[in-house]
């Protein structure tokens, strides 16, 4: 019963700070520093989902096959290749690497 009420707890507190997105002024959001703080948000949240994701594993950090398949994706954005060519070569590069048994 306490997973429930904490997601019920956290679906009516991320409600709530949505609508006080809509009841804050706009001459507040005009703000240099406030605007600046808004573009970086999304980026700063992904790089740590795509950090946790990559690295942790249950409750310890995990070298493995992401560790590469993430680097080869990061090279070909860099080359500015397609979205689907990126995830293709992650994926390539993971598959690749645990099929040798390189890593795990």
């Amino acid at each position: 019963m306490n997973s429930w009420i904490a997601v019920i707890g956290s679906g009516v507190i991320a409600y709530l700070v949505k609508l006080a997105g809509y009841l804050v002024p706009k001459k507040m959001l005009d703000k240099p520093l406030i605007a600046k703080s808004a573009a970086l948000f999304p980026i700063a949240l992904l790089s740590a989902l795509l950090g946790i994701q990559t690295l942790v594993t249950n409750t310890s950090i995990v070298v493995d096959a992401r560790v590469p398949a993430l680097a080869a994706a990061f090279i070909a954005l860099r080359f500015k290749a397609p979205f689907i060519l990126v995830v293709v070569i992650g994926a390539g590069t993971a598959a690749l690497i645990r099929a040798q048994g390189w890593m795990a």
